[in-house]
């Protein structure tokens, strides 16, 4: 569920995968990788991403809506 989260909520910014992996520091395979679920973050990157769009853990992960 985290990877659609942090697809969705990249493209509302309006980032490419390229630049939105370049803003905070990670490969781009790793963010396709997240995006895509084929690997979960770990808890201080999901805190960093939290941070970065300005919602919840809780709701990165599909705990709320």
């Amino acid at each position: 569920m985290i990877g659609k989260v942090i697809k969705k909520l990249r493209e509302l910014e309006g980032y490419t995968q390229k630049e939105f992996a370049e803003l905070i520091g990670i490969n781009i395979n790793t963010l396709a990788s997240y995006e895509r679920e084929n690997r979960e973050p770990s808890l201080s990157f999901v805190v960093k991403l939290a941070n970065h769009f300005n919602v919840s853990v809780d709701y990165l992960v599909g705990r709320v809506d």
